[in-house]
């Protein structure tokens, strides 16, 4: 027997091979149904996949952001399924859940796929959903892995697993098709009841435009065609308030090719609108303490060396600029941050000074992909509402404290009623890859932002 422990610390027993299926069954025959995923001692877990030692369990629907993730991932490889079987040459990249429905990237030789396509698509998809297919979960080995995929000459999936370490990597398989994937997905294909596949675009092989540009389908799935209709309607409706529509429509921006891609043009209504909007939140910063700063928009590369960004973010960042000046490189800024703290170094300053709160309407420059840009929400030009605080440790929570009741105030000022927080924490076991300064550091500032948070009453994702 093995001891189960769910959310709210309750424990029960059940026998060792126990699915989190048949936990849910066992609490109510509504919640075996509506059960999409699980997470097991915190890992994203297979409702059919057995557990074979004392745990702690979630459950989620397809209501829960867990659930949805499940459904989609398992989606996206019921039409790459669908594509294999229409066109058999098809190569396949990656096939992840996104925040709305899923995408996958494909490779189709010669073949091109157009819009036209995907209604045809959309009926292979609920043809085989129809069937019943089981989702079933194998873990190989890497060398297993590599000679599966080199002998059906699916070279992306190949440079993929050799990323991986050995005993990592697992498949699975519904029907006639196998795929490189950590999972969870659906126990089958029956609860994919209704399909809309939305768009077609073009995307880089890993994001690097030097590599083969893929064709992404981008779709969506519910349990139910109800869901469906009332999504598509939402959709429709957000086209009447994109914001590219309305830009246009009220002369606010524009774009120019040969100004280039992803570089907003401010208008004259929009450059009075933006001026207004920005003398709005110099008035509450400087309410608060903030002083306002300006700094350049290029800095030398040695700068972002320094800072430690040019490692992590480099690849994101235009290529450096030379001089004629041998050796000497300058980056367009690409963050402000490096620039505030040479401020805070100019001079020295007691713990009495602290804190010193740094505000700019930085602007900054980030080579997106083009198939990334997407109005003003995406680009590669953007000014940030930007601020940095310099502060002791033990001032950390009362500062976080403020920043939430700013956000607070302009929140209401601007009329928005309706929001949720999310705080992102560090992926632990990526700590040397991507994270800068001590754990202590990390886990102070963690602790502080947490706290600050419950302490205010912000509803957190």
């Amino acid at each position: 027997m093995i001891q189960i422990t769910f959310p709210d610390n309750s424990v029960k027993e059940f026998e060792a091979g126990t699915t989190p299926y048949q936990i849910a069954e066992n609490i109510s025959s509504r919640l075996a149904k509506e059960v999409v995923a699980a997470t097991v001692n915190g890992n994203k877990w297979d409702i059919s996949r057995p557990i074979s030692e004392n745990s702690h369990i979630k459950l989620f629907k397809f209501d829960d952001a867990e659930g949805k993730h499940a459904y989609w991932h398992s989606s996206a490889h019921l039409m790459a399924e669908a594509l294999q079987e229409l066109y058999p040459d098809m190569k396949f990249g990656i096939g992840p859940a996104i925040e709305n429905g899923f995408y996958y990237d494909v490779d189709s030789g010669e073949k091109t796929i157009t819009e036209k396509e995907l209604a045809k698509i959309e009926e292979k998809i609920l043809e085989l959903a129809a069937k019943n297919e089981k989702f079933v979960r194998r873990e190989v080995s890497k060398q297993e892995a590599l000679q599966f995929f080199q002998n059906k000459g699916e070279l992306y999936k190949v440079e993929l697993i050799n990323d991986l370490e050995d005993g990592t990597i697992s498949f699975y398989e519904q029907g006639s098709f196998t795929d490189l994937c950590r999972g969870p997905h659906l126990p089958d294909t029956s609860q994919i009841k209704a399909v809309k596949l939305l768009n077609i675009a073009g995307a880089y092989w890993r994001g690097d435009e030097k590599r083969k540009q893929l064709t992404r389908i981008y779709g969506i799935t519910f349990p139910k065609k109800k869901m469906l209709d009332e999504y598509l309607d939402l959709l429709e409706q957000a086209k009447e308030r994109d914001h590219r529509k309305i830009g246009k429509e009220l002369e606010l921006f524009m774009f120019s090719q040969r100004v280039g891609q992803g570089l907003p043009i401010w208008l004259p209504k929009g450059t009075q609108l933006r001026e207004r909007l920005e003398n709005f939140l110099k008035k509450v910063q400087k309410q608060h303490g903030y002083l306002q700063v300006m700094t350049p928009h290029i800095g030398q590369k040695e700068l972002y060396v320094t800072s430690g960004h040019y490692a992590k973010y480099g690849k994101d960042s235009f290529r450096p600029i030379t001089t004629p000046e041998e050796g000497e490189e300058f980056l367009l800024k690409p963050m402000n941050c490096p620039h505030h703290c040479e401020i805070y170094k100019n001079k020295q300053y007691s713990y009495k000074d602290l804190p010193l709160r740094l505000a700019e309407f930085g602007t900054v420059y980030r080579y997106e992909q083009s198939g990334e840009l997407h109005g003003l929400t995406r680009v590669r030009r953007f000014t940030q509402d930007d601020a940095h605080i310099f502060c002791t440790p033990d001032q950390l929570k009362d500062e976080f404290k403020k920043v939430i009741d700013i956000i607070f105030y302009i929140f209401k000022a601007l009329d928005f009623k309706e929001f949720t927080a999310q705080v992102s924490l560090r992926d632990k076991n990526k700590t040397e890859d991507k994270y800068i300064g001590s754990d202590e550091n990390w886990e102070k500032a963690e602790r502080a932002i947490i706290e600050a948070a419950d302490e205010k009453d912000l509803k957190l994702l």
